[in-house]
């Protein structure tokens, strides 16, 4: 099989992060761009190192035959629309989070992707990071024994510096905490912790800083997590702090703990006195171009070329992630807990 080509649906700040890692990748590489702006080929030829040509019109694109695979970088409230015409026009699909602003689009992608026999990726590229390919080594390994408790947080004050701020901040564009960024932190929780959640607590509020005041839903929340294997967790997503970005982690088990880069386990018969270190790139900031996207495409290449589900972030992973959020934003609205049918 040669190299598979690759058609970019959205041409924004997330875009140019797929195609720089797409067009590093062995197997793939960008031909074509869908943006609702006209763009000139040579320039875009010129800019990504390959011959690119440009749509204004979507289905055009999605109906040009040599086009194996698109990567779906559109607003979130497109996430859908978009996700479904590729998926019925026999396109493989990289679609970047959320995968929906609702649980019943996700529904309807999720039966478009089967219903038409295409392979899917959810970008929740952090679980393709050195340090959550890491540390979920250190879990299986044993070297906690038996989770017990997890919980993993995401800070990153999203303000007006940010470009993608104005729409981020509209419900219909950010549609909450977690869908808008927090997801990452929740469903690196599940990568940890198992994704048998029966029972989704959440509380929601919103910092008084004039700074954050555009944002239409409220920008922190706190999220309990109970487990059919009776363990607990615990997921905050705060996009309205004043602080560096922070990646928190924090598992403990029947054989020792983890906490971000540092472990304690008594299988290994640590020094109880301190911490014992882990040589990892930590997740230390929000820019799109520091996340780990050349390794999860190359992998999900590889799964196309080898007819096989994609591993760590297929569709099944996006769905129980985004059903987990989708409860969580529902508790927090309600004021009751969630019960999940497993």
């Amino acid at each position: 099989m040669g190299k598979l080509k690759v058609g970019i649906i959205g041409y924004g700040w997330v875009a140019t992060a797929h195609i720089s890692a797409i067009n590093a990748t062995e197997h793939a590489g960008v031909t074509s761009i869908y943006s609702s702006r006209k763009h000139n080929d040579q320039d875009l030829s010129a800019k990504w190192g390959s011959d690119i040509r440009s749509y204004t019109d979507l289905d055009m694109m999605l109906k040009n035959k040599d086009i194996d695979v698109v990567s779906i970088c559109s607003f979130s409230y497109q996430h859908k629309q978009h996700a479904v015409a590729a998926a019925q026009a026999g396109k493989h699909i990289i679609l970047e989070k959320p995968m929906s602003l609702s649980w019943a689009d996700c529904q309807e992608i999720d039966a478009a992707v089967k219903g038409n026999g295409v392979n899917f990726c959810i970008c929740f590229e952090c679980r393709w990071s050195n340090q959550f390919l890491s540390t979920k080594k250190v879990i299986d390994e044993g070297l906690l024994g038996d989770l017990h408790y997890g919980e993993v947080d995401y800070f990153h004050g999203i303000g007006p510096w940010y470009g993608q701020f104005d729409w981020n901040a509209k419900k219909d564009g950010g549609g909450s905490s977690l869908l808008t960024a927090g997801c990452h932190a929740l469903d690196a929780l599940l990568l940890f912790m198992g994704s048998d959640v029966v029972e989704v607590t959440s509380y929601n509020t919103k910092s008084v800083s004039k700074i954050f005041e555009p944002y239409e839903y409220d920008t922190t929340s706190v999220t309990i997590l109970k487990f059919g294997s009776g363990k607990i967790g615990k997921c905050a997503s705060v996009v309205d702090c004043l602080q560096p970005y922070y990646f928190h982690t924090r598992l403990c088990g029947s054989q020792g703990s983890l906490m971000d880069n540092k472990f304690h386990s008594e299988k290994l018969k640590s020094d109880k006195s301190q911490w014992s270190e882990l040589s990892m790139k930590m997740l230390d900031s929000g820019d799109v171009s520091d996340h780990p996207y050349q390794l999860q495409f190359e992998t999900f290449f590889e799964s196309i070329r080898d007819k096989k589900s994609m591993p760590l972030t297929g569709l099944t992973e996006a769905m129980k992630t985004h059903e987990v959020i989708f409860a969580a934003d529902k508790s927090a609205a309600t004021g009751k807990s969630i019960r999940l049918n497993n």
